[in-house]
């Protein structure tokens, strides 16, 4: 029988290579690993920060280094950081807004909508986490759009964080027999929430729950599928972010 010794060079050929790449990818792997574990060192000892994750970007020698939802960009060398936003030239989508609004997403089922004010509009078969303080201005325009809003139960954690007397209005409306009623009369109309004593309240969970989540003021919604804003917002946006999240969970 006739070898054909282009066939049998290609074949051996094809035969190292593989063997090659199965022995360098746990290689890679480490190396990869390695390389993102010296540049979350780096970064922390250079800024004095918590680095809680670096990660490869599809472009070419740039790593993405997250501080909570906060994102930077660097080499494998860590010589230098780029703070911005970085954008992609091809699609021009904004990359970096995109990554944060990720990481910023938290599953609505974790939130313990038990410790907030819960107020059900229509049906209520809707649902929105709103982290507020009773003297929040904002909060008190964005409690009067949700009369503009249909079918959506929204729970309200108070969040007491812009006044000394805060705490208080927010212990007061929590210890109240009807907490929702209470806290429509300050928000709607006005009304101061009258004293009112009780053994606990959550309050000190929800400030502790804020800043793990990054709450750095009020209001700011949590919606079900994941999603959040902050700020205000008309009633118009919030019925569209609302009516794209009910797509999204049944579609899950």
């Amino acid at each position: 029988m006739k070898l054909d010794l282009n066939k049998w060079a290609r074949h051996k050929a094809l035969t190292v290579c593989c063997l090659l790449g199965l022995a360098s990818s746990p290689l890679l792997a480490q190396e990869a690993t390695n390389t993102t574990d010296s540049i979350k060192a780096a970064i922390a000892s250079a800024f004095e920060v918590e680095v809680t994750a670096v990660e490869q970007t599809p472009y070419a020698g740039i790593y993405e280094v997250q501080m909570g939802t906060n994102i930077v960009y660097t080499t494998e060398k860590a010589d230098f950081v780029i703070a911005g936003n970085l954008i992609d030239a091809k699609t021009k989508n904004d990359v970096t807004s995109e990554r944060v609004a990720k990481l910023s997403e938290v599953p609505f089922e974790t939130l313990p909508v038990e410790q907030a004010v819960k107020r059900v509009i229509g049906n209520g078969e809707r649902k929105v986490a709103i982290f507020e303080d009773p003297n929040c201005g904002y909060c008190k325009k964005l409690y009067k759009e949700f009369e503009e809003v249909d079918n959506v139960t929204v729970y309200t954690f108070l969040m007491p964080i812009l006044a000394p007397d805060s705490m208080v209005k927010a212990k007061n409306i929590w210890c109240s027999k009807d907490q929702a009623q209470v806290w429509s009369n300050w928000m709607a109309r006005n009304e101061t929430p009258p004293a009112v004593e009780c053994e606990e309240t959550p309050i000190s969970n929800i400030l502790a729950l804020g800043r793990e989540l990054g709450v750095q003021g009020t209001p700011a919604m949590f919606f079900e599928d994941g999603s959040r804003i902050n700020g205000y917002m008309p009633a118009k946006n919030i019925n569209e972010v609302l009516d794209r999240q009910n797509r999204t969970v049944s579609q899950n």
